[in-house]
């Protein structure tokens, strides 16, 4: 290192800090002490270690940058303004209202993979990255993620650094600022570096601790990042939060405070005014492409006979396994239960795309994040109950526009002797609240063969529901599962009264229906697949045609369910037409107790949601209108 690179680096780090103060100052509101203890970092970095075709964003050969402390983005909108990527106009509209230069980085500008600010999920989402480098895209590019000393509390990085170190992830490299002043003091570990450095090296990973002010280490440490092969690096910088300005430099209860107007001109006046330091970020020299492709084939799905009984879990993973033989491009993943979710089946037949998560949920949403920022397919799957564990991590997912295809088995009271603790009652609640999911809950093989083809078509957050039990195949192979669409299974001209159910229930509607006729009341039941969006359109001509006589029937909790998506189709809210019929009386069947151990068929009944219980609310629905109408 020359001392006109020093200088060079020096005055790179100067402006972003400056440029951290200024945007953050004319926003009113940021965090520019924790972006300024890492612009020395980052100076380093961006000028010489980062690889990244700045005319070209989306190159397969570019390096992945995760700012993981994402309230840091003040130093990430300086280190693009320095490179170029945007204007100095673009990096002072921070925080402003439509401006894509938000308070924490979202996927809306280049160099920003993924959304961050929740922390703890940088660095597993980098993991998924590089998966795809080192495995899938067999490119040697590389992921650099810059976290905060803080979010390292979180179990969800230590689920990061034991799985980086299981996949020998050389191509990863961790940079932890570690500044000492968190939102409200010290953090857990202070300057405590060496611990740091402990742990890490505990886990398989390679630390290296340095001065985070001192060029000389950082030019180091990062060169010897690049030359380590067989493991992944991480770099525990020790820093000052708001470096270069005296008034804030190591100053508790400055976190997330823009620096005032009046004393902004004194800090930057410190920090030797403004500049104009323009970087030219190095492209990598060598242009490849990815050793697997996307070329598409015909996809030949798993066909099961009309009557036969087959498990919607198992059909996921005969239909994943016909999809990766289609499509080159989908990888599954899975949290240590592939025997059950049945995504085993591709594990066997494409080895090369399966990546074991073991029982690390968080991991597992944030590593196919990772995969899918490199336009991989990845189905991820594990118990639906399970994936509650990650609910952060598939709402920033929504937030950083991610492509996920995850499929949660073992749902609901219907999985029997095991008990609550693995019983899924809230899952399609959740997945309905999260902005742009699609929610799917097919009741037999054929419709979730079909259902699993479209997801690895479908933009967001998909969410396969699946079931344990076995249950009867009553769809033929081609019969079309659009989304958005139901189903309507019996029907007839004079139809009383609107029984809605999906997966298990579907069976106990059908019960209830063939009981109902013999006592003369005609049921029409309707298949509601699609729980999101949901098919108002054939749930309003239904319910017109039964005199507004509905009843939902899940196996869930009664909130934000299958009765949910039913009463909000005929709301009238957003896209959604208005309910134009007779008076609507729904009756919402679901699980309304916590329930224990038992068969399927036993809890069934003790949560009445089976085919007794909306027999039970059938007669009673078209008692009070039979009544009603002799009073009239």
């Amino acid at each position: 290192m020359t001392e006109n690179q020093h200088q060079d680096w020096h005055e790179l780090a100067q402006q972003l800090r400056v440029d951290s103060i200024r945007s953050t100052t004319r926003a009113g509101s940021g965090h520019p002490t924790s972006s300024m203890s890492a612009a020395d970092l980052m100076a380093v970095l961006i000028t010489k270690y980062l690889r990244f075709d700045i005319d070209q964003p989306d190159s397969p050969n570019n390096d992945h940058f995760v700012l993981s402390k994402g309230h840091a983005s003040p130093l990430l909108y300086a280190m693009l303004k320095a490179a170029g990527v945007i204007s100095d106009e673009q990096m002072l509209s921070l925080r402003r209202f439509g401006s894509p230069i938000e308070g924490h980085p979202v996927p809306l500008i280049p160099m920003v993979d993924v959304a961050t600010g929740s922390l703890g999920q940088g660095l597993p989402i980098g993991v998924g990255i590089a998966l795809a480098g080192k495995y899938l895209d067999r490119l040697p590019y590389r992921i650099w993620v810059l976290m905060g000393d803080s979010e390292t509390a979180e179990g969800s990085v230590w689920e990061a650094f034991d799985h980086a170190a299981h996949y020998g992830l050389s191509n990863l490299t961790a940079i932890i600022d570690v500044n000492r002043l968190g939102q409200r003091g010290q953090t857990e570990l202070g300057w405590n570096v060496q611990a740091y450095a402990a742990r890490a090296r505990a886990f398989g990973w390679h630390a290296v601790v340095i001065d985070g002010h001192d060029y000389r280490e950082i030019d180091n440490a990062f060169g010897e990042a690049v030359t380590t092969e067989d493991r992944p690096v991480v770099i525990i910088a020790k820093t000052l939060k708001g470096k270069g300005v005296d008034f804030v430099e190591n100053s508790n209860g400055w976190h997330g405070k823009a620096i005032p107007a009046d004393d902004a001109g004194k800090a930057i006046e410190e920090l030797g005014g403004e500049r104009n330091v323009h970087v030219s970020v190095r492209k990598r020299d060598e242009s490849r492409q990815p050793h697997i492709g996307s070329d598409r084939g015909p996809v030949q799905l798993p066909a099961y006979d009309l009557g036969s009984k087959v498990a919607t879990r198992r059909a996921y993973g005969d239909a994943l396994t016909a999809l990766g033989k289609a499509m080159p491009d989908v990888v599954a993943l899975d949290g240590e239960v592939s025997n059950s979710t049945y995504a085993d089946e591709f594990a066997k037949t494409y080895p090369e795309r399966f990546f074991e998560m073991y029982i690390a949920e968080q991991q597992l949403v944030a590593a196919a994040v990772g995969l899918q920022v490199r336009g991989y397919r990845a189905f991820a799957s594990t118990f639906a109950a399970f994936f509650s564990r990650a609910y952060d991590f598939v709402r920033m997912a929504a937030v950083s526009r991610a492509n996920l295809k995850l499929a949660g088995s073992h749902a609901g009271i219907s999985i029997g002797q095991d008990g609550p603790s693995q019983m899924a009652l809230e899952d399609l609640s959740s997945f309905r609240a999260v902005c742009g999911s699609t929610v799917l809950y097919p009741s037999d093989g054929n419709a979730t063969a079909r259902l699993v083809e479209s997801m690895a078509d479908i933009e967001g957050i998909v969410f396969l529901r699946t079931t344990r039990e076995g249950t009867e195949v009553i769809y033929r192979p081609d019969e079309d599962f659009p989304i958005g669409g139901s189903k309507v299974v019996r029907e007839s001209a004079d139809d009383q009264v609107l029984i809605v159910g999906a997966g298990v229930t579907l069976f106990e509607a059908l019960k209830a229906a063939d009981r109902l006729k013999t006592e003369g009341i005609n049921a029409r039941v309707i298949d509601l697949y699609s729980v999101k969006p949901v098919d108002h359109e054939t749930l309003h001509q239904a319910a017109r045609h039964t005199d507004g006589r509905v009843i939902t029937v899940e196996d869930h909790w009664p909130e934000g369910g299958i009765g949910s998506a039913v009463a909000d189709a005929f709301a009238g809210e957003g896209d959604v037409p208005s309910y134009s019929g007779p008076p609507l009386r729904l009756t919402k069947l679901a699980v309304r107790e916590m329930p224990g151990s038992g068969t399927p068929e036993e809890l069934l009944h003790w949560a009445k949601i089976d085919a007794d219980a909306i027999v039970a609310a059938a007669r009673s629905l078209v008692g009070e209108w039979a009544g009603a109408m002799s009073a009239s």
